[in-house]
């Protein structure tokens, strides 16, 4: 597959599951992946702090001085923190919307000026769970929701540009990977907890990070040309209930 063929890619969170497995699909479809992580080195490109401005002052402008372009974003660094209203703490809301919203509104805003030169495409990492509710994941909920209308309100802007620029939004389900062993640990049942996750999905199993990053792929590559600003569940029939 050469759907990404000479596409330069800048992806965040490049060291998790979902970031490293879109890493991995930019390079198979013969795009140039640009990955990115707190720190650099075994397989990260270029070391971003999402949440610093600086550091997307820094790497736009090195990729714009090396590249002269950017064809592709995936903003999907990203945390959850298990917590009720009631037990989620100030500090932790601010730090889980300071990665998960604030990470993806930087990323936009920096990267859009170098998409712009020759049209391009921006896939954010949402959850079905900016779609709908979960209790026990309050701040990850809201920052996830909030990741959907991000991209809606970018892929409207994007979309006055001629060539455009397109901006997606991507909603998983319960993705077999570090996030989802770190949500499982704090249950009392850490595996017990696994199953019941596998278990509220129509298809009764995890994703896998691939599946993710086959979708996101997809949405950077041309053949997705004429959809932009929509959420897209990859969720097992989650949603569809």
């Amino acid at each position: 597959m050469a759907g990404l063929k000479d596409k330069i890619i800048l992806i965040t969170g490049a060291a998790g599951a979902i970031g490293g497995a879109v890493a991995a699909a930019v390079q198979a479809q013969g795009g140039i992946a640009i990955a990115s992580d707190l720190k650099a080195g075994s397989g990260i490109d270029v070391a971003l702090d999402v949440t610093s401005e600086q550091d997307w002052q820094r790497v736009t402008a090195d990729i714009m001085q090396k590249h002269g372009r950017l064809d592709g974003l995936v903003n999907a660094a990203g945390i959850a923190v298990v917590g009720t209203i009631e037990k989620t703490d100030f500090a932790t809301w601010w730090r889980v919307l300071s990665i998960n919203l604030d990470g993806t509104f930087l990323g936009c805003k920096y990267s859009f000026p170098l998409l712009r030169k020759q049209g391009g495409a921006i896939v954010n990492l949402s959850s079905v769970l900016g779609l709908v509710g979960s209790a026990g994941l309050a701040a990850y909920s809201a920052s996830k929701g909030g990741v959907s209308l991000l991209t809606k309100s970018v892929a409207l802007n994007g979309a006055r540009y001629k060539p455009p620029v397109r901006a997606n939004a991507i909603c998983p389900a319960f993705i077999d990977g570090a996030m989802v062993d770190e949500i499982a640990a704090g249950a009392r049942d850490p595996q017990k907890a696994r199953e019941n996750f596998a278990g509220d999905i129509p298809l009764a199993r995890l994703g896998r990070p691939e599946e993710v990053a086959g979708l996101c792929a997809y949405l950077l590559s041309d053949a997705a040309a004429f959809i932009t600003g929509v959420d897209v569940p990859i969720d097992g029939g989650l949603t569809a209930r």
